[in-house]
């Protein structure tokens, strides 16, 4: 799954003029659950149509069909990858089958007991498309609503993460760029080491270059943190900390170990940055009066 190259935009600008920028992926997830939901109610009226049976037989026979991608048997029994990876610490194709199969039966029988203790419950879904309708019963309904429940979970998910990994170097670069940073003095590539024998090889953001100095970057695009969140810094040995939100106890943190930061969503912003390439002694120019217009010709390149 991916971000598209117009929401990072989006993303970055709104972090730069410190508004909130979870709008941005919100309306992306809505996109995404919207387009998969008529899809899906399409799938549903073909497969109700061919089926001569009036139990839910045809939605498993059809829905659950191996043939089918593993990541659609996964959702369309009302689980997904990652928590069948979990379950069984593997995700192949033949144990996602499994899984899937065996939840979609508990499933079924779980919602078979509830709508029998439930009887005056009455509920009828009913999908229309190119003039041909088909009728859901209680069963079948609750069935489609809790694949449709947990494919907006999985899509929530996936594009948080994916919009935060996608938009934090691009951040970076675009503050590099805004403050006419040579591009010798920083480096988007990920320069992980190994440090010991227990330890392992670490994944960084971004590097500020002076010189021989490689200043760790990081970037975390959160809400107000916790005391946690500064200690994963300071664990990962990273110089400079840009996030969205700081607490004071974070800042506390930070200062004590003279570790950088750039509050995002705080007065003054991303031109706290500024102060922090003062302080690690990389040549800088001052902010461009429009920082709009500078934004439109680094976006071209950084995204081209």
């Amino acid at each position: 799954m991916t971000i598209t190259e117009q929401v990072a935009k989006n993303i970055i600008r709104k972090l730069l003029k410190g508004e909130d920028y979870r709008i941005e992926v919100v309306t992306l997830i809505n996109a995404e659950f919207l387009q998969f939901a008529v899809d899906f109610f399409k799938k549903v009226v073909d497969a109700k149509l061919k089926s001569k049976g009036i139990t839910a037989d045809w939605y498993k026979k059809e829905f659950l069909n191996p043939n089918l991608p593993a990541r659609d048997i996964a959702i369309n029994s009302g689980l997904n990858e990652k928590t069948i990876h979990n379950m069984f610490n593997s995700s192949t194709k033949e144990i996602v089958i499994d899984a899937s199969n065996e939840h979609y039966d508990a499933l079924y029988e779980a919602i078979k007991n509830l709508v029998d203790t439930e009887h005056d419950l009455e509920l009828t879904l009913t999908i229309k498309f190119k003039g041909v309708s088909v009728d859901l019963n209680v069963s079948e309904s609750l069935i489609v609503i809790n694949t449709l429940a947990v494919k907006r979970s999985a899509l929530r998910g996936g594009l948080w993460s994916t919009a935060g990994k996608r938009v934090e170097k691009p951040l970076m670069q675009t503050l590099c760029k805004l403050y006419g940073v040579s591009d010798n003095n920083y480096s988007l590539k990920i320069k992980g080491k190994e440090i010991a024998e227990d330890d392992f090889v670490r994944e960084i953001d971004f590097y500020l270059v002076d010189g021989k100095n490689q200043h760790k970057c990081e970037v975390k695009l959160m809400g107000r943190g916790n005391p946690e969140s500064a200690d994963a810094v300071i664990a990962r040995d990273s110089r400079v900390f840009v996030a969205d939100k700081l607490s004071d106890t974070n800042k506390k943190q930070l200062n004590s170990r003279k570790v950088e930061w750039v509050e995002l969503r705080s007065d003054g912003g991303f031109k706290r940055f500024e102060t922090v390439l003062d302080h690690l002694k990389i040549s800088h120019k001052k902010l461009p009066e429009n920082i709009d217009k500078k934004l439109d010709a680094v976006f071209k390149e950084i995204f081209k």
